[in-house]
């Protein structure tokens, strides 16, 4: 049900940025568009996982300098019909993690130092379990593109709050440029795009847990990892985290969010959601 939601939010975004780049340009206007998403997907793509590596000041690790994490990551890997991944660890003391890569192939996994005192060792697994389901779903190629398709949105809308400030877009229809629908393109549009990218994140989330559970055999070690670390975030934040990166981790690494309102523009379900999601799965495993 996950992976429909996801595909039809997809949808729903490609509309929305097909519909307000018509409305900058015309038809080629929506072709201009097109192209540069997908160059910038593309770049996203290849680059991402280099990118955030770097940012969370990542280091990566050997089989000799961690046995234990890497053997616990090469028997989840072959659970999953995986390749193995690299291994990252994170110098920081509040626990959390994360997968990268444009593929299975050139994937990364990494976890920080802190997760790793927290968590047993079944909590672990189920953790990395939860991150490879990621890889295996291709998410960082998913999220990649939704975080893609609402940057040009918000663009877009920038350029049309330009053109109503200059006094609007030139059009050749009849009636002209219509005021009202400028101003919900420009403040609409982009509060649209960032609620359906949250939304396809927090599916994503969804569907990894259950897949994490699903390849560790463990789905209440997963739960139980999810209570302690969310626990935890509320008293930290990891050092160098960013809003557009927090999506990849298995918690939110900035915090959570509260209120209902706010709920919609997090990159993450309520962990109680979450946990209790997990305890129906255990009942039929």
């Amino acid at each position: 049900m996950n992976g429909v939601k996801t595909a039809a939010l997809l949808a729903l975004m490609t509309a929305l940025l097909m519909a307000l780049g018509q409305y900058v340009g015309g038809n080629q206007g929506l072709m201009v568009m097109f192209v540069i998403s997908m160059a910038m997907n593309f770049f996203s793509y290849w680059n991402s996982d280099k990118l955030v590596l770097s940012a969370y000041r990542a280091q990566q690790i050997t089989a000799e300098q961690n046995p234990k994490l890497f053997n616990m990551i090469a028997q989840l890997a072959k659970n999953g019909g995986l390749p193995m991944p690299k291994v990252y660890i994170i110098n920081s003391d509040i626990p959390n993690a994360f997968a990268t890569g444009r593929n299975p192939e050139h994937a990364a996994v990494a976890v920080t130092t802190g997760i790793m005192s927290l968590l047993t060792d079944d909590e672990i697994e189920g953790v990395l379990a939860h991150e490879l389901t990621h890889v295996k779903h291709r998410d960082t190629l998913i999220s990649t593109i939704a975080a893609t398709m609402a940057g040009v949105v918000s663009m877009l809308a920038n350029m049309l709050q330009w053109f109503a400030i200059f006094g609007g877009r030139s059009d050749d229809r009849e009636g002209g440029s219509n005021p009202i629908a400028l101003l919900a393109m420009v403040i609409l549009a982009p509060l649209a795009a960032s609620i359906i990218q949250m939304a396809i994140s927090r599916s994503r989330e969804y569907l990894a847990d259950e897949g994490g559970a699903r390849m560790s055999g463990k789905p209440m070690s997963l739960a139980s990892a999810l209570a302690k670390i969310e626990q935890y975030s509320k008293y930290g934040v990891l050092p160098h985290a960013k809003e557009n990166t927090a999506h990849m981790f298995i918690i939110n690494p900035l915090g959570g969010l509260k209120s209902i309102t706010a709920s919609l523009f997090s990159t993450h379900p309520s962990t109680a959601d979450r946990i209790a999601k997990l305890k129906e799965l255990a009942l039929r495993m």
